[in-house]
């Protein structure tokens, strides 16, 4: 028997979350077993821990999308006991049994070897969110964005995506604008490398001109909705925009003026469905070019019992950098 945060669902249809002893035949087939050691907490986590957003397709469910851990059987020769592995995506944690249990069972094709230079515990540090952050920079990259080019933005800058994107890009020797509506978090942004703190509301409302003052060469946009809109606005010519979330809205109220008179380019970024060659690529990328000391700066430890907490206060906005949970602890 082992511990895993298990959400069931009663017969009004309402969920509760709780730490519950479960048996290995008890996890969903799969090809390798992992013994867990750390988690991580993302926004979908906390939908899932709560009333499932329509991501979870069966109750009992155990959370979580994202883990670290060492092999413990496979049927792969991809994989052997005792091998390091990282989990991210895939619908794990939502329509499949995720990472938040001292075991879980996946497919193989779903793992990456855990990195060079990267532990479990930073792996999780990491996490989807991380992982998004550096496919984002990647994307910019790909499209010619380069250090001395001008202030890179990225929008909620104190969340998970946003602190680790920020973090990147400060270390890879570009100036950094963060945004954020929470003034206490300026010192932090400081520390992880922004040179400037841009306030919410100077970018949260819509403008009638399609076009402002060409300020961005480069953004990772977590936000979405009315900022994502004024944002393209605001891009420099040829520049490019890594559209990664919605926190403020699944709507674009924008015109395609910044496209076709500035060249500006909008890059979706999906991490969940990611192939396997860029994914690695991404997680090799993390392990040479995130410094690990601002990492830890991002990190805010917990243990299973602190999730259905944990999943409320990410829904709220209210969680800051990169939450790491100890399964075994």
């Amino acid at each position: 028997m082992f511990n895993a945060l298990l959400v069931t669902k009663d017969d009004e249809g309402k969920t509760s979350a709780s730490v519950t002893e479960i048996s290995e035949d008890q996890l969903p087939d799969g090809d390798v077993t992992v013994a867990v050691e750390y988690s991580t907490v993302n926004y979908k986590d906390g939908l899932c821990i709560g009333p499932g957003g329509g991501l979870v397709r069966n109750y009992p469910h155990v959370p979580g999308i994202d883990f670290a851990g060492t092999v413990e059987a496979s049927s792969d020769d991809r994989y052997k006991p005792g091998d390091k592995v990282v989990l991210t995506g895939w619908r794990v944690g939502e329509a499949h049994w995720g990472g938040y249990s001292q075991k879980a069972r996946v497919k193989a094709d779903w793992l990456v070897p855990l990195p060079k230079g990267l532990d479990a515990r930073q792996a999780m540090a990491v996490g989807t969110a991380g992982f998004t952050s550096m496919l984002a920079v990647m994307a910019l990259e790909d499209h010619g964005l380069k250090p001395g080019n001008g202030p890179v933005l990225v929008t909620g800058a104190a969340g998970g995506v946003g602190s680790v994107a920020t973090a990147i890009l400060a270390n890879l020797g570009h100036e950094v604008a963060g945004v954020t509506g929470r003034p206490e978090t300026g010192e932090y942004l400081k520390s992880l490398g922004a040179s400037q703190i841009v306030a919410r509301e100077d970018l949260n409302e819509t403008t009638k001109r399609p076009l402002e003052a060409e300020t961005w060469a480069g953004c990772v946009d977590a936000v979405g909705g009315d900022m994502l809109a004024r944002v393209l606005g605001q891009m420099k010519y040829g520049a490019s925009v890594s559209a990664v979330g919605l926190a403020g809205g699944a709507g674009l109220p924008a015109t395609v003026i910044p496209f076709l008179l500035r060249g500006v380019n909008l890059l979706g970024i999906d991490s969940v469905m990611q192939p396997y060659d860029n994914r690695l690529r991404a997680w090799e990328r993390i392990a040479k070019d995130l410094p690990m000391d601002k990492l830890e700066a991002m990190v805010q430890p917990a243990v299973l019992s602190d999730l259905p907490g944990l999943g409320k206060d990410i829904l709220k906005g209210q969680v800051k950098g990169r939450v790491v949970v100890d399964v075994n602890a």
